[in-house]
């Protein structure tokens, strides 16, 4: 069994992308249980939608349930837009839910970045914590992404979790070379070294192909 946590130093950071692109090489089955920011009459453009995609499964009210059952429409922080319908995230029940697919291989991708609340007293972070399973930390190149980065590394490895790997995902009209924001931020993570995911989809493969060689050890 090998199961792995996806999350991401900040929003908008390519985690969907990583996530998608692992579970099509890895035959992967991959849940997104909490999202925000969800439009029931374009759920084929959601981020589980893309996942289901990349799975091979028809995106499906019934498919959609299956690997997002936490889905609020505000594109909000999850506590946030759960309160917004008036509702609450079942901390104990997402975590269960997560464990409970980890018989085969799994991706499980979070919501936002690491630190999240996904109700008054959890974030992310407690949700990564309680699976204990291995992290896949993906972050972008924009001017702050280096920082982000490594605060993000640094806050997953206090509580004692595995970084199995790190993607520096090229930002849109990031003003910061992607070479050098991957450069800056392997001096600090050594001996792991971010894998280089660049927008052009023609160098895509071969940084997928890295990033699934770095998991395998």
């Amino acid at each position: 069994m090998s199961a792995y946590f996806i999350t991401g130093a900040g929003t908008d950071v390519g985690k969907t992308f990583v996530a998608c692109g692992l579970a099509r090489r890895l035959k992967a089955r991959a849940l997104k249980p909490v999202a925000s920011g969800f439009d029931a009459g374009n759920a084929a453009a959601s981020d589980a939608g893309a996942l289901l995609t990349a799975m091979g499964c028809p995106v499906t009210p019934d498919e959609i349930d299956a690997i997002s059952p936490w889905r609020f429409t505000a594109p909000l922080s999850p506590d946030m837009a759960a309160a917004r319908e008036g509702k609450a995230i079942d901390f104990s029940a997402v975590v269960a839910f997560s464990r409970a697919a980890a018989a085969e291989t799994l991706l499980v991708e979070g919501v936002g970045g690491v630190m999240v609340p996904l109700d008054d007293r959890h974030t992310t972070l407690d949700w990564m914590t309680a699976l204990g399973f291995p992290v896949i930390l993906v972050g972008g190149s924009y001017l702050g992404a280096i920082s982000h980065t490594l605060s993000a590394f640094e806050v997953l490895r206090s509580r004692g979790l595995t970084v199995a790997a790190l993607v520096t995902s090229e930002s849109p009209d990031s003003t910061v070379p992607l070479d050098d924001t991957v450069r800056s931020i392997a001096r600090f993570t050594a001996p792991l070294t971010p894998v280089k995911m660049p927008r052009d989809p023609q160098l895509q493969e071969a940084a997928f192909r890295q990033l699934v060689d770095v998991l395998a050890g």
